[in-house]
């Protein structure tokens, strides 16, 4: 792998902001500014900057000339690559703004929050301080706080102790975080609110939300752009929750035959809706076809129409017959409000056509009024095209664990959205830098079977030479959509990731390539050190089930992380699932970016398992307190290669920054890449072209 050569740049929020074929690309460009000392000046970019395709249609070189004199009046001063990047940053979001926000970071339909585009709508802002106060308002803690006031900073300054945000998350996906776990008291110190921040952070990573550019600290001090970007994605993830078979299986009512519902299952949440909206006004007569929630809803015509088929009992014939779009509007919402919905958003706010507000309230009547059929013969064909409990539970992990990277597509659906290799290869390109050679890639859409099958190909084959076990496998069984096959390759993926992340840690373990074993050899001795006599054999022990060995883990790496007041003995299932989803928040708490569900736990799922344990090691070892050495002597430490290992290959050539860009309180499986070694036994994976996981299956 010593070929592979990515641009290394040290700053890690920097680097977060842009993929590896971005900075190839504006690297190129700004070697050729170099003088014949290899120098560049800020008086040189201007003529560079207008050139760019991103900026051509936005600046004159006098404006952009004009922009870079604001930061430094001296043309002649020398710039490195870094300084040139925040420039290209800075003109990027200046002319996002010159644009009137069209790509506005608080949007709905944008999948990552940035740091870049301040732009925050009151009307946006009014509408989610509605929905907080509509949700919350009962909420034990912080009914007292409620209703806030969208006029003024009340949204912000609650916000600063991270209970809010928490709380919210709980709203959109129940359970997700084990309110024990979060503080409460009063007065909160400063470490309590970053904790709470922290444990939001990155339960919000394990709902969906990407989050690759906010830090606790941004949330502790109420940064409006940041608070207002993560609750949009929170509220956005709980309105669309139930557009998927799994959830509403009626969604079959949508299409017509088997391969219309695979078509279906494809689809991200905004286009089901979509495809729900247009059924309905079909049915009611509307000619046109809405393809945005945005121009195409302006007039309100569209509204009328739906709002007729879905509650006919409250049409009336002005709300089409008004010539003025304004009434239109207000009647639209009379109507909706008749069923249930409340007014979130004005008249002006369709007439305006705001895509944020507009898909909030059709997904509002998509939940008071689906208007769907309860076919029993069509709903039992749509829950026989979902997926089993563990595939499903898998799919979200990795899912969840891909968009946490921060790549530029958002996943929704794994099995779907990998099948044309794209995906696949932007993980590759985000985790080991110059790994994918985009000059042979094809970006979607793609059109033509053969693009798919070699973006595949090139998928399989950068996994050979990261000595993942694939046997006998093609780029086109990934293009077939062999479940099987593609959760054993991103879990090989994942695990890489992960020791790839803790061979930061060398200098601890005399040099030697560190394995599961290691891991769990790291967790053993820990607990032991506080006294306690906990003991495991493998990630695959069932007393891990009752969740004590976890929490001494915990406890033994942050003593006040634990509250051992609200531990269960474990004995019973439902003992057991408290200790579990305490155990998950409270690791998140500490600083753990994960993505299993309690019943990982409780099944001892030992792919979910070593992740937990990993990730657990990882942050306390990044402490200052922790042991000089951390490992166990390599005597007796039992491990094998797998039969088909060929040499691990070189290291790369240089160290890349975290492939997350975040706070450093919040680890996540990515890291410094060099090539490590998978030689252990615990973990013996080998996949067939049929997708069976051949060996002692993880």
């Amino acid at each position: 792998m010593s070929n592979f050569e990515g641009v290394v740049v040290s700053d890690q929020w920097l680097n977060s902001q842009f993929m590896q074929v971005e900075l190839r690309r504006l690297k190129s460009k700004f070697v050729s500014l170099k003088d014949q000392n290899g120098k560049v000046t800020l008086g040189d970019l201007p003529h560079l900057m207008v050139k760019l395709k991103e900026f051509r249609d936005t600046y004159n070189e006098d404006e952009i000339r004009g922009i870079l004199g604001e930061s430094d009046d001296n043309v002649t001063n020398d710039i490195d690559f870094e300084a040139f990047l925040r420039a290209y940053l800075n003109l990027q979001n200046q002319g996002t703004e010159k644009q009137d926000g069209r790509r506005n970071s608080s949007s709905f339909l944008k999948e990552s929050v940035t740091t870049l585009l301040h732009t925050i709508s009151d009307s946006e802002q009014a509408c989610y301080v509605a929905h907080i106060n509509s949700y919350l308002g009962d909420d034990p803690f912080l009914k007292k706080f409620l209703p806030l006031d969208p006029a003024t900073n009340d949204l912000f300054d609650l916000a600063k102790d991270g209970v809010l945000l928490c709380k919210l998350i709980n709203v959109a996906v129940p359970g997700t975080i084990d309110e024990r776990a979060i503080n409460t008291t009063r007065n909160l110190s400063l470490w309590q609110r970053n904790d709470n921040h922290t444990l939001c952070l990155n339960s919000a990573k394990a709902i969906g939300c990407t989050v690759v550019n906010i830090g606790a600290q941004d949330l502790v001090e109420g940064r409006p752009h940041l608070v207002v970007g993560l609750i949009s994605q929170i509220i956005k993830i709980q309105l669309l929750a139930d557009l998927n078979l799994k959830k509403t299986p009626q969604l079959v009512e949508l299409v017509d035959d088997s391969q219309d519902i695979e078509e279906l299952l494809s689809l991200s949440p905004e286009k089901v809706l979509l495809k729900w909206m247009n059924f309905h006004i079909k049915r009611g007569g509307y000619q046109k076809t809405v393809k945005n929630f945005s121009s195409d809803v302006k007039d309100g015509e569209a509204y009328a129409y739906l709002l007729n088929v879905l509650a006919p009992e409250h049409s009336s014939p002005a709300t089409l017959d008004t010539k003025d779009a304004y009434e239109r509007a207000n009647l639209v919402l009379d109507h909706a409000e008749r069923i249930g919905c409340k007014r979130y958003l004005s008249a002006r706010d369709i007439r305006e056509g705001s895509s944020n507000l507009n898909l909030a309230f059709v997904a509002q009547l998509f939940h008071h009024r689906s208007g769907l059929s309860t076919d029993a013969k069509k709903v039992s064909f749509a829950t026989m095209m979902t997926d089993d409990v563990q595939t499903s539970r898998e799919e979200r992990c990795f899912r969840l664990w891909i968009n946490s990277l921060g790549i530029s597509t958002y996943v929704y659906n794994v099995f779907e959205d990998v099948r044309n290799g794209w995906i696949l290869l932007e993980v590759l390109d985000k985790i080991f830098p110059g790994s994918v050679n985009w000059k042979h890639a094809t970006k979607p859409p793609i059109r033509m079977p053969f693009r798919k099958v070699e973006n595949c190909n090139q998928v399989v084959k950068i996994g050979k030479q990261l000595r993942f076990s694939l046997v006998n496998v093609a780029g086109n069984d990934i293009v077939q959509g062999n479940k099987k096959l593609i959760l054993a390759l991103l879990w090989q993926l994942m695990r890489f990731t992960m020791l790839q992340l803790l061979k930061r840690l060398r200098s601890h373990s005399q040099g030697r390539e560190i394995s599961d074993a290691d891991i769990l050899k790291w967790a053993n001795r820990k607990v032991n050190s506080t006294g306690r006599t906990s003991h495991i054999e493998s990630f695959k022990d069932k007393s891990l089930s009752n969740g004590l060995f976890f929490l001494e883990l915990l406890s033994a790496v942050e003593p006040r992380v634990v509250n051992w007041n609200l531990v269960t003995k474990g004995e019973k299932d439902d003992e057991k699932r408290l200790n579990a989803t305490y155990i998950i928040s409270v690791a998140r708490k500490l600083g753990c970016s994960i993505f299993l569900l309690p019943d990982d736990i409780m099944e001892v799922n030992q792919k979910m398992i070593l992740i937990l344990t990993a990730s657990i090691m990882y942050w306390s070892l990044q402490q200052q307190t922790e042991d000089t050495d951390p490992f166990p002597s390599p005597s007796g430490t039992a491990t094998t290669t797998t039969p088909e290992a060929s040499p691990a290959p070189s290291p790369a050539p240089s160290p890349a920054p975290s492939v997350y860009g975040e706070d450093e309180s919040s680890f996540s499986l990515g890291g410094e890449f060099s090539n490590i070694s998978v030689d252990d036994a615990t973990s013996d994976i080998s996949v067939s072209s049929e997708g069976v996981l051949v060996g002692d299956e993880l």
